[in-house]
């Protein structure tokens, strides 16, 4: 069984910046910070992102606060999605139809979004119908800790038919990569969001692409490599 771990936001999508709009509304207002702390976004996990914020503001990072950042996030989530010109990558739709048709891949999500974030926007785009499984930013603060639960998740999905060595793990960041070499998997690396292709490079994936467009080479790349 082939596993494919995709990464949403700059990989599938992209929301026009919905999500982090989302996320920083409703730190302000449901925190009262009238300025929040610019903190990193792209690559890391939700949870971690929470975490960043509340450190720069003093706020104790507890189970109460961050369901509170959570649920505040999530409300807002919809509202931004249909404010923004977001749209499907160059590729994704015709990659996705490809692959479902092959009953030996199984098809996942390595992403720091929260697990219904993730719902929400994948459900907004129409593809969330693709995913079986994942590993999401819930819990985890940082995309290593993620990349772990997807693989466990991609073995409980595969049923005694995951091969280890048959991993790709689908992304834009170079933590997407970094993540992908913690559990020991290969790297499609596409520079469809903010890291250019000499950036990603650096970290060498074990294939970099623009984007998604080229169909057949990706298919071919990703079901015969081992």
């Amino acid at each position: 069984m082939l596993t494919l771990l995709f990464d949403i936001d700059g990989t599938l999508i992209n929301t026009g910046g919905a999500g982090g709009t989302a996320l920083i509304e409703a730190f302000r207002e449901d925190f009262n910070i009238d300025n929040p702390a610019k903190v990193p976004f792209s690559g890391c996990t939700d949870r971690g992102i929470g975490t960043n914020l509340f450190a720069q503001h003093g706020i104790d990072d507890s189970l109460e606060n961050w369901q509170r950042l959570r649920d505040g996030y999530l409300a807002r989530l919809p509202v931004h999605l249909s404010q923004r010109d977001g749209r499907v990558l160059a590729g994704v739709l015709r990659l996705l139809n490809q692959l479902k048709s092959l009953d030996t891949v199984a098809i996942g999500l390595l992403t720091g979004n929260l697990e219904e974030g993730a719902r929400i926007k994948l459900s907004y785009f129409g593809l969330l119908e693709h995913f079986a499984f994942g590993g999401f930013g819930d819990e985890y603060r940082n995309r290593d800790g993620v990349a772990g639960a997807a693989l466990t998740a991609a073995i409980q999905h595969a049923n005694g038919s995951f091969d280890s060595g048959r991993v790709w793990v689908i992304g834009d960041t170079p933590l997407d990569i970094s993540c992908a070499r913690a559990i020991d998997a290969k790297v499609l690396a596409v520079a469809t969001g903010m890291h250019p292709a000499n950036e990603l490079a650096d970290l060498q994936p074990d294939l970099l692409l623009e984007d998604l467009t080229d169909t057949e080479l990706v298919l071919n790349r990703l079901t015969t490599d081992t």
